[in-house]
Parts: C-alpha cells; sequence; structure tokens
C-alpha cells in the first residue's frame, strides 16, 4: 500500500501520569460552535482549474465573510485538486504542512510509443533520492537539488499516454519528473495533466468545491442549518494528524500560551519515536492544539523527571483559556 512516511512509523501513547481535565475550562475540538470554526478551522478546497491558489484563498474568505485566510503550499493556475486553507486565527497551522509529504495523479504524454515494460522499468529508477533541477517557470531559484519519490505507482497505460500516482516530497516538480522519466527512456515526455490528491492528512475523500462552500455558508447564515457547514470545516487539530504529540496538564497550559517552553513536569503522557528537533504538537487533555514546537529531548528522555521537553514556537490557544497558577 502507498504510504507517506508519518503513516509507515508507529507510536504509542506513553502515560507519565494520568489527569482528569478540568470540563469548565476549553472545549473538545468537534464541540467549537459554528462560529469559532468559521474563524478557526481548516477547509481542504478542491482547487478549480484557472484561479492561482492566493486566489483560491481570497475566494474563501470572500465566501464566508472573514478577514483572514492561508493556504497549505501553492498549485499552479491550471492544476487541481488537495488544497487545504486555514481560517481566521488557524492560519498558522499551514507551517506545520507546507513539509509535509504530497500526492498526486499525473497523465505524462510520451513523445513516441515504447513498450510497457521499459515504462515500468523506468519509473522504478526514481523511487528514492532524486536529483531535480527546478522548472524555468518556478517560484524557487533554478539550482540543482534532492528530493525524494516515496512511491510511483502505475494506473494505466493507453497508446503514448501513462496515467501514474506519485507520492513526493513537498516542492517536487511533476512537470521536471515526468520530463526526466522521458529522458530516461530516450523518447521525450511531458506532463498533460496533474490533480493534487492528497496533502499529508489531507485528501480527495475530505475536499469540497467553492461552491459547496458557497452552499454550505448560505444555509448556515440564512437558514441557520450548519450541518454542510461543519461538515465542511474540520478542527484545526485535524492538520496535525501527522505530527508527533505530547499532551499536557491543565496547569501548564496558560503558560505555554504565553510562549513559554514545556518543561518536563507538565506532561502528562506523550507519543514514542519522538526525536530531537522534531516538530511536535503540543495538546490539552481535551485534544485541543495548544501550541507546535521543536523537541528538545527524545521520548526516552521524557520519561525523566525533569528538565524542558519542548520549545514553543506558534501558539494557537488563546491565553486564559485555561486558568493560570497563581
Amino acid at each position: 500500500m502507498n504510504k507517506l512516511p508519518y503513516e509507515t512509523i508507529t507510536r504509542n501513547v506513553l502515560v507519565k501520569k494520568e489527569a482528569a481535565t478540568d470540563e469548565k475550562y476549553g472545549c473538545i475540538p468537534e464541540h467549537r460552535s459554528t462560529e469559532e470554526i468559521i474563524q478557526y478551522g481548516i477547509i481542504n478546497v478542491n482547487k478549480p482549474r484557472g484561479p492561482t491558489s492566493h486566489e483560491v484563498s481570497a475566494f474563501v474568505q470572500r465566501i464566508l465573510h472573514i478577514n483572514k485566510s492561508g493556504h497549505s503550499g501553492t498549485l499552479d493556475p491550471k492544476v487541481t485538486g488537495c488544497l487545504p486553507i486555514a481560517l481566521g486565527r488557524a492560519t498558522k497551522i499551514v507551517q506545520a504542512l507546507l513539509l509535509t509529504g504530497k500526492e498526486y495523479v499525473t497523465v505524462m504524454h510520451l513523445h513516441t510509443k515504447v513498450d510497457s515494460h521499459a515504462i515500468h522499468t523506468a519509473c522504478h529508477e526514481f523511487v528514492g533520492k532524486i536529483r531535480q533541477l527546478p522548472p524555468l517557470k518556478s517560484s524557487v531559484k533554478r539550482v540543482m537539488r534532492t528530493r525524494e519519490i516515496y512511491y510511483i505507482e502505475i494506473l494505466e497505460i493507453y497508446d503514448q499516454d501513462v496515467l501514474f500516482r506519485v507520492g513526493c516530497e513537498a516542492g517536487t516538480y511533476i512537470r521536471k519528473l515526468c520530463h526526466d522519466i522521458g529522458l530516461k527512456l530516450g523518447i521525450g515526455a511531458h506532463m498533460a495533466e496533474l490533480i493534487r490528491t492528497r496533502v499529508g492528512p489531507f485528501s480527495t475523500d475530505t475536499y469540497f468545491s467553492l461552491q459547496d462552500i458557497t452552499d454550505a455558508f448560505y444555509y448556515w447564515n440564512t437558514k441557520k442549518q450548519d450541518e454542510k457547514l461543519r461538515k465542511i470545516i474540520q478542527p484545526v487539530e485535524h492538520a496535525i494528524v501527522h505530527l508527533p504529540k505530547i499532551w499536557v496538564f491543565d496547569s501548564a497550559i496558560n503558560s505555554l500560551c504565553h510562549g513559554h517552553s514545556l518543561a518536563v513536569p507538565g506532561i502528562s503522557k506523550y507519543e514514542s519515536e519522538i526525536k530531537k528537533n522534531d516538530i511536535v504538537a503540543v495538546l490539552s487533555l481535551k485534544h485541543e492544539l495548544i501550541c507546535l514546537g521543536s523537541a528538545q529531548m527524545s521520548s526516552e528522555e521524557m520519561s525523566s523527571p525533569k528538565g524542558i521537553a519542548v520549545k514553543t514556537d506558534r501558539v494557537f490557544m488563546l491565553p486564559e483559556t485555561y486558568p493560570r497558577l497563581d
């Protein structure tokens, strides 16, 4: 089965100390009000052909009548598919998605008909670390760089067209990949069509069109029917599925909301396989995202009684959501 890197890691939850959370403070993410998720959620948009990613983000702002949104990685105007858009206060979460693995389905047109065995062999040679020079028309400096192809699955070969699925590291140019496969075959090739089918935990199973969003907002805004809108807007916590996680006591939360680092005594439980300098998500015991940070310890070291476990980077929870210690 095709998997992105985070799906190949088995993480177990390790408990330092069981604890209860005070129901008077905070909120289980799925129980937030509709008004709140509009200002603090994420939508997996099925980007249409034509507009830029920035324009799609602006469309979402106008549809939902909000002042701020951000997208999780640029898609060319001609490319369609998954484009997670973070809303309002959740906008900072896109940084956690920019570096996650992506998946695309593409049509590669071969300039000359060639044996299917040769096509399979050539594509297989591109799985793993590759060297890639970005195309002339790109948003990055045109220098040779290393990217990783996690898998290539050929779905269909029809005449000179090859339909395949590819999982790859962020920043991989599929147009250039098709060109390079054509060179490997010695016949030339180019990308004829491209759809992004996954961005980390977001896939075509959960994407919605701009028209879907418009309709859902209309029903909520005029008829107070929010079922469709709540299906479309996901809690911001759905954007951290791919990250290792640490859960903290209620008493540690307000300090983190002010940007302080997380000390080991504040940890209730944590996942295994955390390595030093990993980006980690710090959560409340209600599974609310408090902040993202850089692990200063491995999972093994977090079993110790003291020390700094996480250096806080981006804070999401508002201060005073949980009471501060006197």
